[in-house]
């Protein structure tokens, strides 16, 4: 299993790493784009061709996770033509987000809902859903394939725990929003929390993402690595890691 990272930073697009969220798991011919934050259609062209995506999942209905669905739907309606193409969404995010393409998605997408501690299989890899601590109503993912976890936590606050929904995971792309002595919300981690939680899961590795674009990630990392007790890696766009 493989990870790509289209993208790492959380809100809006940094000077230097100027993606939002996006990350291109595959295992075999398999192929998932999980989140679509702005930036990351563009990197994900470097990685693969898009008609060779398998699904499409979304973790919720923030701007910074969501907003290249809108180019993807474009290349696939009017250029590549396909139809019922797989995104998994949170309920009611279709008809949120629907408003800028005046309610009509044709039949490019075949929207699925996804929930809380749901199940599914993707091609090679199984996908688990877990409600995580963050409004509005936001999904971290578990995905299996080769053997392999790795656990997304999407956006969260410090309420919900990493190691009660998937201990032991071979990697954990935990976002890591701010440094710990400048925390601006709740609902999302510091990097010092991400570090913490990661250790109570006793996840094999560590990558933080989300950055705020005014945190510096060398001192991200620094400060999760301390709170870990073992090197963290940082979410780099454009960086491929076997998991």
């Amino acid at each position: 299993m493989e990870l790509t990272v289209l993208g790492c930073s959380g809100s809006f697009g940094a000077a230097q790493a100027n993606a939002c969220s996006g990350y291109l798991v595959r295992s075999g011919t398999t192929a998932i784009w999980i989140d679509c934050g702005g930036g990351s259609f563009g990197n994900l062209q470097s990685h693969i061709d898009p008609e060779d995506l398998t699904a499409v999942v979304l973790t919720h209905e923030h701007p910074d996770h969501v907003a290249d669905i809108y180019g993807l739907h474009v290349l696939m309606r009017y250029g590549i033509c396909s139809q019922n193409f797989p995104v998994y969404a949170p309920e009611g995010l279709p008809t949120q987000l629907g408003a800028l393409v005046h309610n009509d998605w044709g039949d490019t997408f075949d929207w699925r809902v996804i929930s809380d501690d749901q199940k599914i299989v993707i091609g090679d890899l199984t996908l688990t859903f877990a409600r995580t601590d963050h409004p509005p109503l936001t999904y971290a993912v578990q995905v299996e394939g080769d053997g392999r976890r790795m656990i997304y936590t999407s956006d969260t606050g410090p309420k919900w725990n990493v190691g009660t929904f998937a201990p032991e995971a071979d990697l954990v792309l935990s976002e890591a929003t701010y440094l710990h002595s400048a925390k601006l919300s709740e609902t999302h981690l510091s990097a010092h929390e991400a570090g913490l939680a990661a250790r109570a899961a006793k996840a094999q590795r560590l990558m933080i993402t989300h950055l705020w674009p005014r945190v510096d990630a060398n001192d991200a990392v620094a400060e999760a690595t301390e709170s870990f007790g073992a090197p963290v890696e940082f979410a780099t766009p454009n960086l491929v890691t076997s998991v």
